[in-house]
Formats: C-alpha cells, sequence, structure tokens
C-alpha cells in the first residue's frame, strides 16, 4: 500500500488490530475482510519484527512510528497497537 492509504483509520487512541506474517518475500500492509494483514520480511527475534510492522504500519497510516504502541501480542501473530 502506499502511504497513507489507511489514513482513515488514523484516529487518536484508535486501536488497530492486525494480523502479522513474519519472513515474508516483501513488505506489504493489505487490507484484507478480516483486517490489516502486515507481511514483514525479518525473522521474528529480540523485537525486530514488531519493529519492522510498527514501521509499516506507520507509513500506511500517515503517521509517525513513535504514535504507534504495541499493547497486546507481542509475541504473537495477530497483534493490536494504539496510536497515541
Amino acid at each position: 500500500m502506499a502511504a497513507a492509504e489507511l489514513a482513515h483509520l488514523a484516529v487518536s487512541g484508535a486501536e488497530i488490530a492486525v494480523r502479522v506474517t513474519p519472513k515474508a518475500s516483501r513488505n506489504l500492509v493489505v487490507q484484507a475482510e478480516d483486517g490489516l494483514r502486515v507481511y514483514v520480511t525479518v525473522v521474528p527475534e529480540d523485537g525486530k519484527a514488531n519493529a519492522a510492522v510498527a514501521k509499516l504500519l506507520a507509513k500506511a497510516l500517515g503517521v509517525a512510528k513513535g504514535r504507534l504502541v504495541l499493547i497486546r501480542g507481542a509475541t504473537s501473530r495477530d497483534k493490536v497497537f494504539r496510536l497515541d
């Protein structure tokens, strides 16, 4: 997705649920019928995948990555971010 394609979701205080696929062939954010799916190329170790997801999601939302806070799912594929 191009930058800010999900700008309509960028509401302060909103909780954004995503399904993450690490070790994908490319970095991508897809809005599917069942929610947002984020594909990242990095491996899920030492928080690298979480950082990549936050960066990619922030770009898609058109906000600074510092505004996204991971509130659930640090070690799970299903994650919830809050936009502060």
